[in-house]
């Protein structure tokens, strides 16, 4: 099974385990109806920023709809190529840690996540250009930096390809 099938049947069991209508989720998550029943049937395959919109409108990580698929399981965006590495579940949150790639000359804006979740970023090569949409700060090689992820936010090149570990904490 592929990844678009695999995915696309974790996110109907997470859209139906709340009860959600594919109605009430496209209408939270917006993304189109049509959109998400391609995305669940497994005929279109799922984008970074979209799988992000679906899970946050669920009250999810985006590991729960990537976990347990294959080991590593690699998701794209606009900008940004993700493989997701550990999900690490504590009592007082949810831990994801990815290797990721934010692709030179582009540009991602990320809408908000759940309330509380912060992200965490340690550049290896390249220049990023992170953090809150209001206010991104400019993290190069062996340099961190964090943010609250809860309000939107942005990743960008500022010169060539970045590589990254980037550390999501969902407040629980």
């Amino acid at each position: 099974m592929d990844l678009a099938t695999r995915v696309g049947l974790r996110l109907r069991e997470l859209r139906e385990a709340r009860g959600m209508s594919l109605s009430e989720l496209a209408r939270r998550s917006k993304i189109g109806k049509g959109t998400l029943s391609e995305l669940e049937s497994g005929r279109r395959n799922p984008t970074l920023e979209t799988l992000y919109a679906l899970t946050t409108a669920l009250g999810v990580p985006l590991s729960t709809a990537l976990h347990d698929l294959a080991s590593p399981t690699e998701i794209s965006g606009h900008a940004v190529d993700a493989v997701l590495i550990e999900r690490f579940t504590a009592p007082a949150a949810v831990r994801e840690i990815y290797r990721v790639r934010i692709r030179a000359g582009t540009t991602q804006e990320s809408a908000a996540h759940a309330p509380g979740t912060t992200e965490h970023i340690i550049v290896l090569a390249g220049t990023a250009r992170v953090g809150e949409l209001s206010a991104p700060s400019l993290i190069g090689p062996g340099m961190h930096g964090s943010w609250a992820a809860d309000v939107p936010h942005v990743y960008q090149a500022a010169s060539g390809d970045v590589e990254a570990l980037l550390v999501v904490n969902y407040a629980r």
